[in-house]
């Protein structure tokens, strides 16, 4: 039994924090197989305070200042770096897409161990802070649909949870730091979609001015409507397709349960105190948590309480799994070792749907992880069959190269992960349709999840398994 510490750091549009925790590994195997190295305890032993993200301007984080805050921190725990074992460095929100983004993160890394450093776009964000949150296990728990809002300063990103796999997300340009104040409730500034926002509501709304707190009630208000149609039947307004960040919901939802959080969370459903200062943040945030708990996403559906609201997309951080991939593999070219790969897993609901929609699910999934057309290696991941036929390995292969047709185009390593004994086979035949043009790795024998990333090191046992570490993202109790 190993204890290890992992660190997790959360780079977002309105806030910075850290956390430390500390990860219990057992050998679940026995002393004549391979090992299996399992998490079996995790404990959060430090949470950090909440630091607005330093900018120095809109466009621009203030890197310097990120990286004082971290070694603060790093202090005030008693850590010391170089005993951190694993970690994970997010940036996400509105934060995501500052120029200097990429550059952060690099900066970041060097701090402690081989950290997962991901730049989230919406889609994963919305998966990262779902799972924190506590939805996804609830809806596998309980068997049952869960949508979870996750509203931060910038963008309110949302997850849909099946049985406890993630069958949908979608993103707004909706959070309650869209509109900034100074200290004299001045407006110092206006996102641009919520101006045009205010102006379908007959309100004008610029910088350098005041605005009265019944005008800011219905932008806010507005904001809530907006949120509200994501789960309504009714047709989407044109207001709610312009202020979508990348995509809606693909699909028709009933949910069971809602669960709200992020930083707006903490006053959704929460009572205002008299003489209580509802700009205390210098922001609508806690004006646009009251619209919402008065709108019918509040009051008609079944609230579940978050298990984390603020800190729901760094309650963990990145522990990791060892795994020995299994002996029927097929690889080709030198590309090992390979880090922090992302994994995209098709389900074994999904994994039964007809070839053009498989193909649609995998693209559609793909696009998570193409953050302004910056791509980068990804994994696919499915159960598979144990024992398909000719004809059924040959459909999955074709399946795969035009649902990954982006990475192959991009001559990125085409990696494929069976949990089932079929990897050999399947590598083999997609090699054939290639004409082993492309770099194709097909392991077998491991199993992982949506928001895993994976190692891959240099083949051992000349040359027969591969070892993997599989990097889990670990969200708090």
């Amino acid at each position: 039994m190993d204890k290890i510490l992992s660190v997790g750091i959360d780079i977002g549009t309105s806030t910075t924090q850290v956390i430390f925790s500390e990860i219990t590994l057992e050998n679940m195997a026995s002393g004549f197989t391979v090992p299996r190295i399992n998490i079996i305890d995790k404990e959060v032993i430090y949470k950090s305070n909440i630091y607005f993200t330093p900018l120095i301007s809109q466009t621009e984080i203030n890197g310097e200042k990120i990286k004082e805050i971290v070694e603060k921190e790093f202090k005030e725990a008693g850590i010391d770096k170089e005993k951190v074992s694993t970690g994970a460095v997010i940036i996400t929100g509105e934060t995501a897409r500052k120029k200097n983004a990429s550059l952060i993160s690099a900066q970041l890394s060097d701090l402690a161990g081989d950290f997962v450093v991901a730049t989230a776009g919406p889609d994963l964000e919305s998966i990262i802070a779902g799972k924190g949150a506590g939805a996804a296990q609830l809806s596998k728990k309980e068997n049952r649909i869960v949508i979870n809002f996750d509203i931060g300063g910038g963008t309110t990103n949302i997850s849909v949870f099946d049985s406890g796999e993630i069958i949908d997300t979608a993103c707004l340009d909706i959070g309650g730091r869209l509109i900034k104040f100074d200290q004299d409730n001045q407006i110092i500034y206006v996102a641009e979609k919520i101006k045009k926002l205010a102006a379908e509501i007959g309100i004008e709304i610029k910088e350098n001015t005041q605005l009265k707190q019944s005008d800011l009630k219905k932008i806010t208000e507005k904001m809530a409507a907006i949120l509200v149609e994501t789960v309504a039947a009714k047709e989407k307004s044109d207001l709610y397709q312009y202020l979508i960040t990348n995509h809606g919901l693909s699909q028709k939802i009933e949910p069971d349960y809602i669960s709200f959080s992020g930083g707006v969370a903490d006053y959704i459903g929460q009572e205002i105190e008299p003489g209580e200062n509802i700009f205390a943040f210098n922001d609508i945030g806690i004006l646009l948590a009251q619209q919402i708990t008065q709108s019918p996403l509040y009051q008609d559906y079944k609230i579940v309480k978050a298990a984390e609201t603020i800190r729901a997309t760094v309650v963990g951080a990145g522990s990791h799994t060892t795994d020995i991939s299994g002996s029927t593999i097929t690889y080709n070219g030198d590309v090992f070792p390979l880090k922090n790969v992302p994994i995209i897993k098709i389900t074994a609901k999904e994994e039964k749907a007809d070839s053009a929609e498989l193909i649609e699910i995998i693209k559609k999934k793909l696009d998570w992880f193409d953050l302004e057309s910056e791509l980068q290696p990804v994994a696919l991941a499915l159960k598979g069959k144990s024992n398909f036929s000719f004809k059924e390995i040959t459909e999955l292969a074709k399946i795969i190269v035009s649902g990954m047709d982006t990475i192959i185009s991009n001559q990125l390593p085409l990696i494929i992960i069976l949990e089932n004994d079929a990897a050999k086979v399947l590598g083999q035949t997609i090699n054939r349709l290639l004409e082993k043009k492309e770099n194709i790795i097909s392991l077998d024998g491991i199993k992982v999840n949506n928001g895993d990333y994976i190692d891959i090191g240099k083949p051992l046992a000349k040359g027969k398994v591969v070892p993997v570490i599989i990097k889990t993202l670990i969200f708090g109790k």
